[in-house]
């Protein structure tokens, strides 16, 4: 993290020394939480995670980064993540699917839903109620959860958000955020989606006849609605309307897949990088290459995905639970 102050601008280089000094993500911690069989109002996450949480918080609330646009709020928030590592599947714990809190191993979407989860409750006070734990995990988690599942219902492996084109469309039908992808100019994408499904040695979840059919049902449902991206050779042309904190989805070229990778867009010295978690053995990072120039020079990746989060009370999202609605 230390690396990047220097090129950001002093709101960010204030904000992460505060948050900086009081949390690491470097150092060894236990298992991440599990909260989901817990009562509501009850202290369920490790202390580990509950230390990297507070010290955001407390940082943020000192800087008093609450005032600041959403979108610059994510961008000074993923800044502080800088350095954290990389870990694929940190949400696949047990057998039943439940909501996993961890802020110590990350990867490149669970940057993003983590970014944005905190920034939502730093903008409704979290700050204030630092004192009272149990309250704050539960209003984290309803967001993490509102965020991270379908209809904000957890209802097995196929209630997860697995496709990130589906994340954007159903986060924005709750109005968490705007897809504005077709408003920077993004073209229609009607590739059949259907890559989970045809991998399941790649996901011991689909030995599960009912979560297989489910996902089936899914990618069907995503084939015929279609996405809309900007090509690589237009990035550059769109790149002055997109902003600090923009969620950046990276559209993929394999078969079946609609999303590669996912990060944040940050401007540094006039261009635009990716704030991303980049890969296995690496760690949360800032694009060495400009947005568009990293996007051309992957051969898996052909385009990109923009979308925009709302501030806090543009919207009531729907309450997560486990296995009823709200």
């Amino acid at each position: 993290m230390i690396k990047y102050r220097a090129i950001f601008g002093p709101i960010a280089v204030i904000a992460l020394f505060v948050i900086g000094t009081r949390w690491s993500p470097f150092e060894p911690h236990p298992p991440p939480a599990d909260p989901s069989g817990a009562p509501t109002g009850t202290i369920s996450w490790n202390d580990a995670d509950w230390d990297v949480f507070s010290s955001v918080i407390a940082g943020a609330e000192e800087a008093r980064l609450a005032m600041l646009p959403m979108g610059e709020l994510m961008a000074v928030i993923g800044q502080s993540f800088v350095g954290t590592p990389h870990i694929p599947g940190t949400l696949d714990v047990g057998e039943t699917e439940r909501l996993v809190i961890n802020f110590r191993a990350l990867d490149c979407v669970t940057f993003v839903e983590t970014v944005q989860a905190l920034s939502v409750v730093i903008k409704t006070g979290a700050g204030e109620r630092l004192d009272d734990r149990a309250r704050l995990e539960t209003e984290y988690e309803q967001v993490l959860g509102t965020l991270r599942y379908r209809n904000s219902f957890i209802d097995g492996y196929a209630s997860r958000l697995h496709y990130f084109s589906e994340w954007i469309s159903d986060n924005e039908r709750k109005l968490l955020l705007s897809n504005v992808t077709p408003d920077l100019g993004g073209i229609i994408d009607r590739e059949t989606i259907d890559f989970i499904s045809t991998h399941p040695d790649a996901y011991p979840q689909l030995d599960d006849p009912r979560a297989l059919e489910d996902m089936q049902t899914v990618e069907r449902r995503l084939s015929q609605r279609g996405r809309y991206f900007i090509p690589q050779d237009r990035i550059s042309a769109v790149a002055d309307q997109i902003r600090n904190g923009d969620i950046i989805a990276a559209t993929s070229t394999e078969d079946g897949l609609d999303v590669a990778h996912t990060g944040l867009a940050l401007w540094v010295d006039d261009v635009l990088h990716l704030l991303h978690a980049p890969l296995v053995g690496e760690s949360v990072q800032l694009s060495a290459r400009p947005l568009s120039e990293r996007i051309q020079a992957i051969d898996g990746q052909d385009g990109i995905i923009v979308a925009r989060a709302h501030e806090p009370g543009e919207a009531t999202p729907p309450s997560i639970t486990n296995g009823e609605e709200s």
